[in-house]
C-alpha cells in the first residue's frame, strides 16, 4: 500500500536488487513470522527457526562478503531488510541487532580466524548474536561500566552485570564491553566476543525484562560470575581499543534505528489513511473532516522529510562518510517524529486506537523506546551540540 505522498519518491540509492530484496523479505515476514504473532508476544521471544528460515533465505548478514556466508552487499541492503520489517509491523526477530550491528563488529574488528568461526553460523540463523554495553548502574555513561575481564592464562574471566540486552534470551554469541584496565575510563574498555550458547559455568541469563512495548523481542538481564573466555575471542587483538570500536559503529546502530522509524512512520500514515476512508462520522468519512485532513497533511509531511534526510544519512553512510553529529540528528530527529506521527495517527482512530486490535496501538507502545536506545536522544543533542 503506497503512503500518499511519497509513492512517487524512490530512494535514490535503491537499485533493482534492493526491489527484489524488499519483495523477498516482505514475503518472509508476512507469510512465515505474521501468522504467529500472537504466539510470539505470549512467549516473549521469537522463534529461533525464524532465525534460520533467515539464513536459508539469504536475509542475514548481508552486507558480510560472501566468503564468510553473507550476502556480500552493503548497508543499504540491511536497511531494506529493517525497512520492510518495520513496516510489516514485524517486531520480534532482532535482526537489527544480529545483523545490522554484531555481524558489523566482527566484519570491522575481527581477526580472519574469528571472521571464519562465527560469521557463518551468524549468516545461517544457526547462531543468534548481541552485544552488551548497557549496565544496571549506568546507562549511556560506557566509561564509567563496572564489568572486568581480568587475565588469567590462555583465558579472561569475566565478571559483572549488563540489563536491556536485546537478544538476550536467545543469543549463543554475545559482545561484551568488558574493562580490563580499571583504572582507565576509555581506554580500559575492551570487547571481548563471548560464546554462550552451551550456558558455560560462570554464565547465566536473567528475567525476560516486562516492556511496554516490543513484547515479542527478547531483552534480558546477564549475569557474568568468571565466565572464562579465551584471550583469543578479544576484538581488534590489543586491549583498550573497545570505546574506540564503540564510537566507530554506533553511527550505523543509530542509523539502523532511524530506519525502522521512517518505516514506522510511513505505516502508520499508510493505516490511519485507510482508515479514516472507511470510518465514518457526523454523517461522512472522517477524511471529509478538515482537521483529519489536517493531521493527515502534516503526518505525510514529516513522513517524507524524514525519510528524505534518511536517504541522504544512508548515502553518506554508504560512503564511508556519515559523521557521528550527523548519525545523532537522525536518530534524535527520526524517532521523535515516530512517536509524534505514530501518537497523532492513533489519536484519529478514537477509542480503537487505544485497543490491541488496532496495529496503531501496538506501533504507539513500541515507538517509546526509539527514543531512549543506542544512546538517548538527550545524548544524541549533546554529542550535536559538540560539533557546533
Amino acid at each position: 500500500m503506497p503512503t500518499p505522498g511519497l509513492d512517487t519518491y524512490t530512494s535514490p540509492w535503491r537499485e533493482a536488487e534492493h526491489d527484489d530484496l524488499a519483495e523477498l523479505a516482505r514475503d518472509f515476514f508476512t507469510k512465515e513470522v505474521l501468522p504467529h504473532t500472537e504466539r510470539l508476544l505470549a512467549q516473549g521471544h521469537p522463534d529461533r527457526d525464524h532465525y534460520r528460515r533467515a539464513g536459508e533465505l539469504g536475509l542475514l548478514g548481508l552486507s558480510v562478503p560472501e566468503e564468510y556466508g553473507g550476502g556480500g552487499g552493503g548497508f543499504t541492503h540491511e536497511a531494506v531488510l529493517l525497512h520492510e520489517q518495520a513496516h510489516c509491523g514485524e517486531s520480534t526477530l532482532g535482526l537489527a541487532v544480529h545483523s545490522g550491528i554484531v555481524t558489523g563488529y566482527l566484519v570491522a574488528y575481527g581477526s580472519e580466524e574469528q571472521k571464519r568461526r562465527w560469521l557463518p553460523g551468524l549468516c545461517s540463523g544457526e547462531l543468534v548474536g548481541a552485544i552488551a554495553m548497557t549496565e544496571p548502574d549506568g546507562g549511556s555513561d560506557l566509561q564509567a561500566m563496572r564489568t572486568r575481564a581480568v587475565r588469567d592464562g590462555d583465558d579472561y574471566l569475566v565478571t559483572g552485570a549488563k540489563t536491556f540486552i536485546s537478544n538476550g534470551g536467545l543469543a549463543d554469541l554475545i559482545i561484551v564491553a568488558v574493562k580490563t584496565d580499571p583504572e582507565q575510563r576509555a581506554a580500559g574498555i575492551s570487547l571481548l566476543v563471548c560464546e554462550v550458547g552451551s550456558g558455560p559455568a560462570g554464565f547465566r541469563r536473567g528475567r525476560l525484562l516486562s516492556k511496554i512495548g516490543l513484547h515479542g523481542n527478547d531483552t534480558a538481564e546477564l549475569f557474568f560470575d568468571e565466565l572464562r573466555v579465551p584471550a583469543a575471542n578479544l576484538l581488534g587483538g590489543a586491549e583498550g581499543l573497545g570505546f574506540f570500536q564503540m564510537m566507530q559503529a554506533l553511527p550505523q546502530e543509530r542509523l539502523v534505528i532511524g530506519v525502522g522509524a521512517v518505516a514506522a512512520m510511513q505505516r502508520a500514515v499508510e493505516l490511519t489513511t485507510a482508515y479514516v476512508k472507511e470510518r465514518t462520522a457526523f454523517g461522512k468519512p472522517l477524511i471529509g473532516h478538515q482537521n483529519t485532513r489536517m493531521v493527515l497533511a502534516e503526518c505525510v509531511t514529516r513522513t517524507r522529510v524524514a525519510r528524505v534526510f534518511l536517504d541522504d544519512c544512508i548515502a553518506r553512510h554508504d560512503r564511508g562518510e556519515l559523521d557521528v553529529a550527523t548519525a545523532a540528528m537522525a536518530k534524535s530527529w527520526l524517532t521523535e517524529g515516530q512517536c509524534e506521527v505514530v501518537d497523532r495517527c492513533l489519536q484519529l482512530f478514537g477509542g480503537y486506537g487505544y485497543t490491541t486490535e488496532y496495529p496503531i496501538a501496538r506501533m504507539y507502545a513500541d515507538a517509546r523506546v526509539q527514543k531512549i536506545y543506542g544512546g538517548t536522544n538527550e545524548i544524541m543533542k549533546e554529542l550535536i551540540a559538540r560539533a557546533l
